[in-house]
């Protein structure tokens, strides 16, 4: 699974401790499939699992018994479902996580049904993971967001994250700061060699976008015509952001940019210098190659990350003023 770095002006655990939490996320994620695994393969009796409910996203993890129970062991193996490793250069292996930190590190999840086959299994984990993952891109020990529930039914961006390496890093929808002013970027995917900026069209199923190099596109669906915003105006608005803050911070990573539709098609005669259209006949390949990088973490795109990061806009709450608000309700 990718990592969720930053989500929109969501407080971010990755915010606090970049170098630490790439690891963190490889080594709790395997080890709690490895003991799911294990638990569904000895044939045990699977307890009866709740269906997740939205407004579960907001609360505090509580305790109780399951065979999910929080786990974080610093020494076990660092596999996870992919077989994707981190680099050790970018952690210290003897650094000391604080003890009240680990207590935020639950993973509970909740399963729907008794899986029959292992694929079951599996796409039943990383479905329950998708939603720690939300939590972990949305509060810290201290601080939390209010998460809009739209991110908990984005096909985009749970396919983003369960089909992707883990060595890859996604920023989604961020606002970042330019000369002081918000500004709202798309999808970023920090691969270990490059930087990937994607603007998704995708405003009715099965529509035909015509393009040129006029600030008007035309949308085309069944007989019926309308104007839109050129969409390359945004993607290159968003390189233009990120190389500018590459370059300040020292950052050598090239960037690629993508034009995605995963229910439209994009007519455009010609071709543009680094720009991909993807759109429903391409997405299942691109999607497939780059879910077959075997590259661990680099050092620049660490870096790459944390100067994104020293950019973006955050809006979060005292844990504290959170609860008193709960109360009240």
């Amino acid at each position: 699974m990718a990592q969720l770095v930053k989500l929109q002006d969501y407080i971010s655990r990755y915010e606090t401790a970049l170098t630490r939490y790439p690891t963190q996320f490889v080594r709790l994620k395997q080890n709690q499939w490895d003991r799911v695994k294990t638990q569904w393969l000895s044939g045990e009796e699977l307890p009866n699992w709740e269906h997740i409910e939205t407004d579960e996203e907001n609360e505090e993890p509580k305790e109780r018994f399951t065979f999910f129970k929080k786990i974080f062991r610093r020494n076990e193996t660092e596999e996870n479902i992919e077989e994707v490793n981190v680099e050790n250069e970018l952690v210290d292996n003897d650094e000391i996580i604080p003890e009240d930190e680990t207590t935020t590190l639950f993973f509970e999840p909740k399963i729907v049904y008794h899986p029959q086959t292992l694929e079951e299994l599996k796409v039943m984990f990383l479905d329950q993971f998708f939603h720690f993952q939300l939590k972990w891109a949305s509060s810290t020990l201290r601080e939390k967001s209010y998460v809009d529930p739209k991110f908990l039914r984005d096909t985009l961006l749970r396919n983003i994250l369960q089909q992707l390496p883990d060595s890859y890093l996604i920023f989604y929808y961020p606002i970042i700061k330019v000369k002081k002013a918000p500004v709202e970027l798309d999808v970023i995917i920090l691969t270990p060699t490059e930087c990937i900026c994607i603007t998704v069209v995708e405003n009715d199923n099965m529509a035909v976008y015509v393009g040129n190099s006029e600030r008007f596109w035309t949308e085309k669906v069944g007989k019926v015509d309308k104007k839109i915003l050129n969409p390359l105006i945004q993607l290159n608005r968003m390189e233009s952001v990120i190389s500018q803050i590459f370059t300040n911070q020292g950052v050598d990573l090239p960037i690629r940019k993508v034009l995605l539709s995963r229910n439209g098609y994009f007519d455009y005669p010609g071709s543009l210098y680094n720009v991909q259209f993807i759109d429903k006949r391409e997405f299942p390949k691109w999607l497939m190659q780059l879910k077959r990088s075997i590259s661990p973490m680099k050092r620049m795109q660490m870096q790459a990350a944390q100067s994104i990061l020293n950019h973006v806009q955050t809006t979060s709450f005292n844990r504290d003023i959170w609860n008193v608000e709960n109360l009240k309700e």
